[in-house]
């Protein structure tokens, strides 16, 4: 997934916390060495001092050394069997005296200092650990791995009228694991502190983001909640001037678009107005050649002049009928409440003679609970819309058909069905015949604009219409439901 199509969110939540995780990972570190300066420092202390006393034990005399180390000191320094301490005297360069032979020696190129403990780590092997006499007098348990240790070496000067200039090493050794176990302790007394106040700040952070994105999810919801051809501006006030900026960008397009349809179904309404005074002509004059004529020839010719006036007129009054129902036409327009069924019932019997030139069987039925069917809205769109239903059913449904016109309320919504048991159409195609200038079939002397005409007027009722077939084979069969927000009554 690329930058630019991941989530604004993510982003701006992952950027914010990034610094968060590295300060929390910087902090942790620290901690953690922080803590372990101050145990080595602990250790360092209490190394020397113990090197310093070994080394007080240990007196020149004439022939050699004096070594002063009772057993109740050595139980002292081996009482502790997790945090023994291991020591070695020797005279550089490795002559042995006393203690552990297999400490670690001095690193590589130290320099220590006469008197003054240097202080370095080390490791001892696991053989040597376990077979080392304070490993055995101390009951310590034999490890496969290497024992780190932290290691004070005291370099010491003495001499004696023989031999004058003599040094001694005193190295004082202690395990690590004691160690290393406060340091970690400490890491975790501090690190969980921490972790509780990063969760803390990542929950502030995201609600920080949520609420500083939330304009744009007014915009969003502004922008997907209205219909596609709803071309009035977006409201924004209370919003960031970056918002606001984008909103007023989009309302100048939106203007602009609006102005160019406008301007579009003007010229659409305009043209159609001043094609039906000729176009009446046209068909008035070709019905009265017919009547003159004789050539059959000429006939057949006129017929199909007037067919095609007929078709264009018809065509002409939809246009008009659609450009009525457009919402810039229809917000012009008083709404009223009328009685729906009423209404259907005025329709259906006006157009009765037409069903029966047509070879239709046209009827109405009313639900018994229905007296009145009250609903709110534009009474010359929804007679438009009614009349295109039924005109319909009556070009299509075939000479033979019947044709029913229902009227109902049902749970607060104004119910108008229009049935045929004409040829009909699959349900794979109900869907596309509401498209404007789409015709399901080339039979009759429609122009495909009828159905398109009724949801347009339908949904600036709020409504809700479709098309489904009464059976699954053909002929399928037609039912058209329109479904309407029901007035409140009283």
């Amino acid at each position: 997934m690329s930058t630019s199509a991941r989530s604004l969110h993510r982003q701006l939540f992952v950027w914010l916390l990034m610094p968060q995780v590295v300060l929390w990972l910087a902090a942790a570190l620290f901690t953690y060495k922080l803590a372990e300066h101050y145990a080595n420092a602990t250790i360092d202390a209490s190394l020397s001092q113990t090197s310093r006393t070994l080394a007080r034990q240990v007196k020149p005399l004439d022939n050699g050394l004096f070594i002063d180390f009772p057993r109740a000191a050595q139980d002292i320094l081996e009482a502790d069997p997790s945090d023994r301490v291991l020591y070695t005297v020797s005279m550089p360069p490795g002559q042995f005296i006393l203690g552990n032979r297999n400490l670690p020696p001095l690193p590589r190129g130290a320099k220590p200092v006469y008197g003054e403990p240097f202080f370095y780590n080390g490791k001892l092997a696991a053989n040597d650990a376990a077979a080392a006499p304070e490993a055995v007098a101390s009951g310590a348990a034999a490890s496969s791995e290497p024992q780190r240790l932290r290691v004070a070496a005291l370099l010491l000067r003495y001499g004696t009228p023989d031999s004058p200039g003599q040094s001694m090493l005193v190295q004082v050794a202690r395990s690590s694991t004691n160690r290393e176990a406060l340091a970690r302790q400490i890491l975790l007394d501090t690190v969980l502190p921490l972790s509780a106040l990063m969760a803390l700040m990542t929950m502030i952070v995201w609600a920080g983001v949520r609420t500083g994105l939330r304009p744009l999810a007014v915009l969003q919801s502004q922008v997907e909640g209205r219909a596609a051809n709803d071309l009035t501006p977006i409201k924004i006030t209370d919003a960031p001037p970056e918002v606001r900026s984008l909103a007023l960008a989009m309302n100048s397009l939106l203007v602009e678009v609006n102005h160019n349809v406008v301007a579009q179904k003007r010229f659409i309404s305009d043209a159609a107005h001043q094609l039906r005074t000729p176009l009446a002509g046209l068909k008035s004059q070709t019905e009265l050649a017919l009547l003159d004529a004789q050539d059959p020839a000429l006939r057949a010719r006129l017929q199909l002049v007037h067919s095609s006036a007929t078709r264009s007129a018809h065509l002409v009054n939809q246009l008009l009928s659609l450009a009525r129902a457009e919402p810039e036409s229809a917000s012009q327009q008083a709404r009223s409440t009328l009685d729906l069924r009423q209404l259907a019932r005025e329709l259906t019997t006006e157009m009765v003679p037409r069903a029966l030139a047509a070879g239709i069987d046209l009827g109405f039925e009313a639900a018994e609970s229905c007296s009145r069917c009250p609903v709110r809205g534009f009474e010359s769109l929804l007679r438009e819309a009614l009349f295109n239903l039924i005109d319909n059913a009556i070009r299509y449904a075939g000479r033979g058909a019947s044709v029913t016109v229902r009227v109902e309320l049902s749970d607060g919504q104004a119910i108008v069905e229009v049935e045929d048991n004409g040829p009909g159409l699959p349900e794979s195609e109900c869907e596309h015949v509401f498209e404007r200038f789409v015709r399901a079939t080339h039979d009759g002397t429609g122009c495909g604009l009828g159905l398109a005409i009724v949801r347009e007027i339908v949904e600036r009722h709020a409504g809700r219409v479709c098309l489904r077939p009464v059976q699954a084979q053909a002929p399928f069969g037609a039912l058209v439901r329109v479904t309407l927000p029901a007035a409140v009554q009283g």
